[in-house]
Formats: structure tokens, sequence, C-alpha cells
């Protein structure tokens, strides 16, 4: 099956308030906590849907709104859920247990969705646990035996629980699969599966992904049903106030051009590579050049990968040297440059780079070396992606940046 299989839902752009969407009191006074007055295009798209019980495939890059498309309804059935058990009457104790799953690829991903559950239940009785790696599991075990009703989590943390027998699933009538394609990517599709086997078939199902490939497809058909495709915002532009430029630099002179220009940026720099093994090579002989600098990519450790962003958030690396699929979902403000040091295979592989730079209409810029064997691609992707870029960065006028 392909990415032609699914057919997406005509939907109407048109922003929504809040408060039309016939929400919880407690639940519409946490969305104004938040500052959320109008819904964004993909809250526009999924929410009607998903708060009907719908089950829905959404294509959504990070950074568009896309959590509070699947917390707000999630929020909201459980609300529903206990109001329905309220107006039965008084029933006998029994012990409490999860009613719906997050799952998502990395730590700082199940962190940011746990930090919008929090801010959206605030004024709720709900309760959430994120189940990560990279910890001590004792609090987590303790949080999920007392029983909660929603559990995020990456994947192999949360196998690590079952098989500890940990994890009581048996009342899941939710899942939210998070980033479904850089959890294929990193491997964690299998962990998936099992997942999935241990939960209610009854349940309703919400999965978002950045891109849609047809390995992508393929899997979430397998796990939904009847399922509405939402498609926003895919392959956009890049935000306007990026900057973007080239330097014309052999592939030999490549790491000089950059170690020169590192030693002279100020603020942190974001440098893409395409392979791992390259990105790797790469950070090691830049820390060898005196740069501080860490790698990211799917070779490294979840404790590794928690160290790399955290220290490039808070300044102990200057520089973070990152494939495709492990920065993706990175949210880090302030990154003011992005380097491209290989032309980026596709245009949606450009515009997720050069996005993690020029947030929240701040000024980025995006500098893509390109070698003379490389001219031709970079020149179709530039057709693709409709972006202006400037006049050209040469090797002897690399100082000019």
């Amino acid at each position: 099956m392909s990415a032609a299989t699914l057919e997406p839902v005509d939907c109407d752009a048109t922003p929504l308030p809040f408060s039309s969407l016939n929400l919880d009191p407690r639940l519409l006074e946490g969305t104004r906590d938040l500052g959320y007055k109008e819904t964004r295009p993909i809250q526009t798209a999924v929410l009607p849907l998903a708060l009907s019980g719908q089950d829905v495939i959404a294509c959504a890059e990070t950074g568009t709104g896309k959590t509070s498309a699947f917390v707000i309804p999630t929020v909201q059935r459980l609300l529903d859920d206990d109001a329905e058990l309220a107006a039965a009457g008084p029933a006998p104790a029994e012990p409490k247990r999860s009613r719906v799953l997050v799952l998502a690829p990395t730590r700082e991903l199940a962190v940011q969705i746990e930090d919008e559950i929090h801010g959206l239940t605030y004024h709720t009785s709900i309760t959430s646990v994120p189940v990560y790696g990279g910890v001590e599991m004792s609090g987590q075990e303790r949080a999920l035996k007392a029983g909660v009703d929603i559990i995020v989590a990456t994947p192999g943390r949360l196998m690590d629980h079952m098989r500890q027998q940990n994890a009581d699933l048996g009342a899941i009538e939710l899942i939210v699969l998070d980033e479904a394609d850089r959890m294929m990517d990193m491997g964690f599709w299998p962990d998936v599966r099992k997942i999935i086997a241990a939960i209610p078939s009854e349940r309703q199902t919400l999965l978002f992904s950045a891109t849609m490939p047809d390995d992508v497809v393929r899997q979430a058909l397998e796990i939904v049903r009847d399922p509405k495709y939402v498609q926003v915002g895919h392959r956009s532009k890049p935000a306007k106030s990026i900057t973007h430029r080239i330097a014309s630099v052999p592939s030999s002179h490549k790491l000089e051009w950059l170690i020169d220009h590192l030693r002279q940026a100020r603020g942190p720099v974001l440098v893409f590579t395409r392979m791992k093994v390259g990105a790797e090579r790469l950070a090691r002989k830049l820390q060898a050049a005196g740069i501080r600098c860490a790698a990211l990519h799917a070779d490294r450790s979840q404790d590794q990968r928690r160290a790399a962003v955290e220290g490039f958030r808070g300044g102990t690396y200057n520089v973070l040297v990152a494939t495709d699929i492990a920065a993706r979902g990175l949210d880090i403000d302030g990154i003011h440059t992005v380097i491209n040091y290989e032309v980026p295979d596709s245009p949606d592989a450009y515009v997720h780079r050069v996005g993690r730079t020029g947030r929240a209409d701040e000024s980025g810029r995006a500098i893509t070396l390109v070698s003379p064997e490389e001219r031709h691609a970079f020149a179709s992707l530039e057709r693709s992606v409709g972006v202006r870029v400037e006049p050209e960065l040469r090797v002897e006028s690399e100082h000019d940046v």
C-alpha cells in the first residue's frame, strides 16, 4: 500500500474558537491558561474527528500544534467517561486502571507531551505519568501500579515495564502514536506491535506522522479502523524569517570550512549530515579541533541523546551534529544557524532541517555546503522548495558569514 491509498478528508481551514468546541469547562479553562484562543490548521482538521470518536491518521510536522490536536480530545473523552460514571451513581470501589496510552519515540517528545497534558488537565482530577528510559524505573513502577489515567511512554521502556508486569493495559480505550515514521526509522515498530497486541481491539486510535512513506501507511492501516486521513502543511515552505545561502565548497574542504565558520559563529549552530556514521565522525573531528559539540543520531543511547540535547540547550555545547531522524521533533529556541554539511536527499528533508531555526518569527539562517558534484541536486531541491537563495559564500570568502 502507498500513500495514494489514503485520501485526505476535505477540511475547512477556518480557525475555530476553542470556546465553540463544546469542551468541558475545566478543559476549556486549561486552554485559556495556555493562551489558546483559536485552533491552528491541524487542530481545526483533527479535533472534530477525534472528538467524535473517529480513528485518525494525520500527516503534520512538529511545531504545527499537533500535540494539542490529540491531547484535547483525549482529555475530553476521559472527562465525558467520568461524567457518565458519576451520573450512574455509586459503584463498588475498584483499582484505578489506565485508559489512554500515548507512544512517542523519544524521551524529549514524551516530556513535551506530558507538559501539554499537565497544562490542559490542571483544573481536572485526571492523572498521567511519563514512562521513558534513562531514569530509574521505581518511580514509574509505583505510578503505574497505583493507576493513572494517561500513560505517555517510549516503546522500549514501556516494554520493560510490561515484562515486569508493572503496566496494566487491559482498560486502554484510546491509543495515540506520535511521530510514527520516526518510531519506525528508529526500529521501535516491533515493540509498538507487541504493545498494541496487549491492548483491547475495541479502541480509538490516533496516529500522527511528519511524513507518510509507504511503510508507515501499510503499518498504520493495520492498526486503525475506518480512519479519516488528515494532511496539513505537508511539504510546506520554510518560514519567511529564514535566510538561505549556499557555500560552494569541494568535498575535501568542507571540514576545514566548517571548523573555520564555527570558530567565529555567534549562538548555537545545528549541523546536519545524512548518515549517523557521518554525524559521529564529524562530531569527533570537530571536538578534536576544539569545538564544543555533541552528536545526535539513532545509534546513541537514550542517556547520550538526552545529554546531547540538554547540553546544547543549556550552552554546554555550541554545536549539535545531527541526522534527520534523530533531530525530528527537536524543539530548541534560539538556534540561529542551521548548516547542511551535505545536500539533503529531498525537499521535505530540507524544510525539516531549516525549520529548526527562524521559529516564532525570529530571524534564522540556513547554509548548505554544496560541492561541485552536488550542484545539480541542490538546484533541483531549490526549485522544489521554492525558496530564494542568497548569493554564494565561496571558500575564499568564508569569513563573510
